[in-house]
């Protein structure tokens, strides 16, 4: 396995990438093709956003772990935060399955829209870059994890705490 993650590793992450990407940009321009019977439009943005928090506060601890050398505690904030994006994509996928997007109705226009296309943007970016620092982790290539992760950590970071802002500037409009 560890073979095949050193040598296929980023090919492999760069189509999850794009698969994802794909997916996600089906479900804002097809059909809602996900029915959830029994489920109040504003409950998965909440999930949503305590999954970004929670991804946030992993990072800057996963951060602090490895500042102080502490691998193994590293290892295991940065896993965690990787179980908190994943579970956040798939709420993500879900909710814009089932419901259409809200739209911001606030006097704070020049604020949510810029926030809201760096967050965008920054999401469709930070995808490949996390996928290609986690296979470098676990292929033990931690000279190229490093030089990847000095990149990926702040980006990651400020996508996932302005997928915070974005829900609560939005949460009146659900």
């Amino acid at each position: 396995m560890s073979s095949l993650i050193k040598h296929r590793g980023t090919a492999i992450a760069w189509m999850l990438s794009l698969a994802l990407i794909g997916i996600i940009a089906f479900i804002y321009m097809g059909p809602k093709l996900i029915v959830i019977t029994g489920l109040s439009p504003d409950t998965l943005p909440k999930v949503n956003a305590v999954l970004n928090g929670l991804a946030a506060m992993a990072l800057i601890c996963g951060w602090v772990a490895i500042m102080k050398r502490n691998v193994p505690v590293h290892r295991a904030f940065m896993l965690s935060a990787v179980g908190f994006s994943v579970l956040f994509l798939v709420s993500y996928v879900v909710q814009h399955g089932s419901f259409p997007s809200v739209k911001y109705g606030g006097s704070m226009g020049w604020l949510y829209y810029p926030v809201l296309i760096s967050h965008i943007v920054l999401a469709a970016i930070i995808v490949p870059m996390v996928l290609i620092t986690l296979v470098r982790a676990l292929s033990a290539r931690f000279d190229k994890h490093r030089k990847i992760a000095r990149w990926t950590l702040p980006l990651w970071l400020y996508v996932s705490i302005t997928g915070v802002v974005v829900y609560l500037m939005c949460a009146p409009y659900y």
